[in-house]
């Protein structure tokens, strides 16, 4: 467990940065350059990431329960679940979507952390999807008060973009309700639909 409460105070502490401490964070920038400081940002991601697989991974292994889902959690979850793919695709393919959900990767984040807790009750859930729900909820209150809003890379704005959001996110959607997150995760969210292979 304490892997998982480093991982996340590392993962979201470095995501935290642009929250509690933006100009300092300019500062840095501006004085390190643009290059070293993503790459320092990347580094330090990419541990805390680690940290939070290896650590959840780890911890699941000794459950400790808080609370026991009701059986229509899972079911809520795979709803809550269905524009999380197409929110992100939308976060570098911009158009309606876009537009109309402003923070797409961070409404995806919340909707994500939500739906998982609805469908898990354990201490190490609640420690990861809370911990990224909050992270989120934070983070969204803070772009509103962002003089100039963070610009991502991604397509021009296009019509056809929503259509390539929407159906490429709801295809990754099918492939991780059915094979995916068994690979990755270990947990087949519906028995019945995922591949036994």
């Amino acid at each position: 467990m304490e892997l998982l409460v480093v991982g996340l105070l590392i993962f979201l502490g470095v995501h935290s940065v642009a929250i509690v401490a933006p100009r300092w964070r300019d500062a840095q920038r501006a004085r390190m350059g643009e290059g070293p400081w993503k790459g320092l940002f990347a580094l330090a991601s990419a541990l805390g990431l680690g940290l939070i697989v290896y650590g959840y991974g780890v911890a699941r292994h000794a459950p400790v329960v808080l609370y026991t889902p009701p059986i229509w959690g899972r079911h809520l979850a795979a709803l809550l679940l269905l524009p999380v793919f197409p929110l992100v695709l939308s976060t570098y393919l911009p158009g309606r979507i876009k537009s109309a959900a402003k923070h797409p990767t961070l409404l995806a984040t919340k909707l994500w952390a939500l739906a998982h807790l609805l469908a898990n009750g354990n201490l190490a859930d609640v420690l990861l999807f809370g911990g990224f729900l909050a992270w989120a909820v934070a983070d969204r209150i803070a772009a509103k008060r962002r003089a100039v809003a963070r610009v991502l890379p991604g397509a021009q704005p296009a019509p056809m973009n929503d259509a390539i959001a929407l159906v490429g996110g709801l295809v990754l959607y099918a492939l991780f309700v059915v094979w995916a997150h068994r690979w990755i995760i270990g947990v087949a969210p519906f028995p019945g639909l995922s591949s036994r292979g």
